[in-house]
C-alpha cells in the first residue's frame, strides 16, 4: 500500500504542525547532505520555524560568508553595498527625526528664548541707530525724546528757537487723547 496524497495547506493543530515541521526539516537536511556528497555541490539551507527558531545546513568546507560571496559573484548582486546603502539611508532619516525632536524639545523647554532675546536686542540696537540717524539729519533743530517708560509713545518736536520740548503720550485703556507735556504740565487735547 502506498501513501495517499495530502492536501497542501496550513496545519491548524499547533502540535501536529510542529511535528510535521521537524520531520520534513530533517528530511530536507538529509537531501541537502546527499546532494552535497553525490554531486559535489555547495548547498546552503536556512530555515526559520513559526516559533522563530533558526536552523541551517551548510556544505562542508564553506563558511556562511564564503557562501554569500559566491552567491554575489554568481548573480552579480552586491548584497553588502545595497545593505550598507539601506543602513545609511535609515541613518539619515533617523538623524533628521532626531534633529526635529531636539528642536521641538528646545522650544518646549524655552531654549529658543535666547534666540528670541537676541532678535529683540538686535531690534533695540537698530531702533537706537535709527534715532541717532534721525537726530543727525535734524541737525539740532528737532529731536526725539526717549524716557524710562513714563510715556507709552514719545516724540518731541522743537520749533526753531523754542526752549521747551514736547512729548506725546497715549493711554492704553481709553480713547487715546493727545497729551502735550512740557516738563511741568500735561495739556490734554480732544
Amino acid at each position: 500500500m502506498g501513501r495517499g496524497k495530502i492536501e497542501i495547506k496550513k496545519i491548524e493543530n499547533a502540535t501536529n504542525r510542529q511535528v510535521t515541521y521537524s520531520k520534513r526539516r530533517n528530511g530536507l537536511f538529509k537531501k541537502a547532505q546527499e546532494l552535497t556528497v553525490l554531486c559535489d555541490a555547495k548547498v546552503s539551507l536556512i530555515m526559520f520555524s513559526s516559533t522563530g527558531k533558526f536552523h541551517e545546513f551548510l556544505s562542508p568546507n564553506i563558511s556562511t560568508k564564503g557562501f554569500f560571496d559566491l552567491y554575489q559573484k554568481t548573480t552579480g548582486i552586491d548584497l553588502w553595498n545595497s545593505h550598507y546603502e539601506r543602513m545609511e539611508e535609515n541613518y539619515r532619516r533617523l538623524k533628521e527625526i532626531n534633529k526635529k525632536l531636539r528642536r521641538e524639545i528646545r522650544q518646549r523647554m524655552g531654549g529658543d528664548l535666547n534666540k528670541h532675546k537676541k532678535k529683540v536686542r538686535n531690534l533695540e540696537e537698530r531702533h537706537a541707530n535709527l534715532i541717532m540717524d534721525l537726530e543727525a539729519k535734524l541737525d539740532g533743530q528737532d529731536g526725539i525724546v526717549e524716557t524710562g517708560g513714563y510715556y507709552e509713545s514719545t516724540m518731541g518736536l522743537l520749533p526753531n528757537g523754542a526752549s521747551n520740548l514736547y512729548a506725546l503720550r497715549l493711554y492704553q485703556n481709553q480713547q487715546p487723547p493727545l497729551v502735550l507735556h512740557d516738563g511741568t504740565n500735561d495739556l490734554r487735547l480732544a
